[in-house]
């Protein structure tokens, strides 16, 4: 009898090999429909038939199918040949949707985008109410053309109706366009708290809506893993949406990965959360965030060439989506293979030329591989003369760039852009008063630097006491109790981080916890404590890099002395 080790072994075996050898027979993507209607508040019912139906193609093994995040910067765009190239597929399926009363007039046209030819059209005019069983004869109709095999339960999944009620539908597809455009940092958090919102409107209006639910536990996840509302009580909503999609249908493939995305942003449950995903994977074949999800796993684990492939698996089937290709240039980063991530930002940029956020990641890249803070205060000071008003949706890097340099000038003017939290590292949130403290103790005033950490000590407790099992923050406490002399007490807070937050469980955010409790160590007086633990950081993936420890203020208790010289000259760029 094979032995559970041998077994679980074959199964990841099994896993890999159809993850990046399955080849579809043909590759389509939908892009949005064109609303004809009068009323340009359906321009969201018809993108809810453009997703309806690309969730029903998805169904299909036999095709690789594009997702809508990726298809949605080509609306009113219609150079195929184009579009089939920077998305990698052979066809495109385009329409229109005209809605007038209960009246429903849908128009869709597939095209080859290597000849542009129209290899088949048709017109639908229907009762509204007769809407999910068009797109199942549409996708089915597409199918056939493509030459794809549907088996039997792919064929009851494409027939299988969302919802019987119009009003949640639409509900439903207002909150999917919200979620679809949330990767922003600055607009995240609005946008989800609203999709919820919506969500929670479509289910009162249709307990059984199977996909808002699965929908609904995916946005508390991304609020409460996101640091936006990382609180017990958002949890619990994530896993009242997941146990709701179970009730109504308990082997549904989307029930298995809003699962798995629970125990993975919830509780970084990585055994339990890759069981979900491997019955997930079965009837999802189209879906990136199967994939997206098992490179995130990889990668908290260290596997970090797993994760690159797992994470191009979930880029070949959403190519243009910028928060999976921001992904993997943060891959990059934190294996300090700084050309290629400067590449992969090269790319977010040739989708979105205007997205300052990323302009000010790709100057950073410099700053973390050479301590050169020219092209990032270049970067800034362009943003701040063409787009003034953007700048608080950058003032991380501002801030990152004027302390680099010890600019008062900029510091205090990228303060003032900045929001409630103006310095951020991964999962760690530094408030206001406590950058007020970090730039008085720069100056050497301690009696200022005092009573701004108090004031941080005042507000980070709060946090602690809604979350108190949770690293970052602690580490935080940590720090600012460094600051005020309160020795004891910041190295048990900064030891407690480590231990809740092991680089083991988390290879993002535990090495950050050890980079802290060096600096910690280092704000106490204990020089060898702090060069210890970041000897240890530093042996790990995602490392305080060479330009942080050459230029950022956290580290100036240790500037002169051997062991941490010795630590920054072997960082340096070769």
């Amino acid at each position: 009898m094979l032995s559970l080790a041998l077994v679980a072994a074959l199964s990841v075996i099994v896993w890999r090999s159809e993850l990046f050898q399955r080849s579809a027979t043909a590759g389509i993507a939908v892009l949005p429909f064109e609303n004809l209607s009068n009323d340009r508040e359906d321009a969201s019912f018809a993108d809810g038939i453009q997703d309806d139906l690309l969730t029903k193609l998805a169904k299909i093994a036999d095709l690789k199918v594009i997702s809508r995040t990726s298809v949605m910067g080509y609306r009113d765009q219609h150079n195929t040949g184009e579009i089939g190239n920077a998305l990698g597929v052979s066809h495109v399926l385009e329409g229109s949707v005209r809605k007038t009363g209960a009246w429903l007039h849908i128009n869709v046209r597939l095209i080859n985008t290597r000849t542009h030819s129209h290899i088949w059209a048709e017109a639908y005019d229907r009762d509204l109410k007769d809407m999910f069983a068009v797109q199942s004869e549409i996708a089915q109709k597409v199918a056939r053309r493509l030459h794809a095999k549907i088996s039997r339960a792919e064929r009851l999944a494409i027939e299988r109706p969302p919802t019987i009620d119009l009003t949640a539908f639409d509900l439903y597809s207002q909150a999917k366009n919200l979620v679809v455009t949330s990767s922003s940092i600055s607009t995240a958090k609005a946008k989800l708290l609203d999709a919820a919102d919506l969500l929670n409107q479509a289910v009162a209006h249709d307990s059984s809506f199977f996909q808002a639910y699965c929908e609904l536990a995916s946005t508390h996840n991304q609020l409460y893993f996101f640091g936006d509302d990382h609180t017990p009580a958002r949890l619990k909503m994530a896993e009242a949406a997941v146990e709701a999609a179970f009730r109504l249908r308990p082997d549904a493939a989307e029930a298995h990965l809003a699962r798995a995305e629970n125990l993975y942003y919830g509780y970084l449950n990585y055994d339990e959360a890759l069981t979900e995903l491997d019955i997930a994977r079965h009837t999802l074949p189209n879906e990136p965030r199967l994939f997206q999800l098992k490179g995130y796993i990889d990668r908290r684990r260290g596997r970090w060439e797993e994760c690159t492939r797992n994470l191009e698996r979930a880029i070949d089937l959403d190519p243009r989506n910028v928060d999976l290709l921001q992904q993997i240039a943060l891959s990059y980063g934190h294996l300090g293979r700084y050309s290629e991530e400067k590449l992969v930002f090269d790319r977010v940029l040739a989708i979105e030329p205007n997205d300052i956020e990323t302009q000010v990641e790709r100057a950073l890249v410099e700053l973390d591989w050479k301590a050169d803070t020219r092209p990032l205060h270049r970067t800034i000071n362009s943003i701040r003369t063409t787009n003034p008003t953007a700048m608080p949706s950058v003032a991380v890097g501002w801030l990152i760039c004027a302390l680099s340099e010890r600019d008062d000038a900029s510091i205090k003017d990228a303060l003032a852009a900045s929001s409630d939290f103006p310095l951020s590292s991964d999962a760690v949130q530094f408030n206001r008063p406590f950058i007020e403290g970090l730039i008085a103790r720069m100056a050497k005033d301690d009696g200022k630097a005092r009573l701004a950490f108090t004031a941080a000590r005042a507000e980070q407790e709060k946090i602690i006491q809604a979350q108190p099992n949770y690293g970052p923050p602690l580490c935080v406490l940590g720090l600012i109790d460094a600051a005020l002399g309160r020795k004891q007490e910041a190295l048990r807070e900064g030891r407690r981080a480590v231990e809740l937050l092991p680089a083991e469980q988390d290879s993002i955010n535990g090495p950050g916890m050890i980079q802290y409790f060096a600096v910690i160590a280092a704000w106490v007086g204990d020089k060898d404590l702090a060069c210890q633990q970041l000897a240890t950081a530093i042996s790990r993936p995602g490392a305080p890099s060479y330009g942080q420890l050459k230029l950022i203020p956290f580290w100036d208790s240790l500037r002169g002395d051997p062991c941490f010289e010795k630590i920054v000259a072997s960082l340096g760029p070769k």
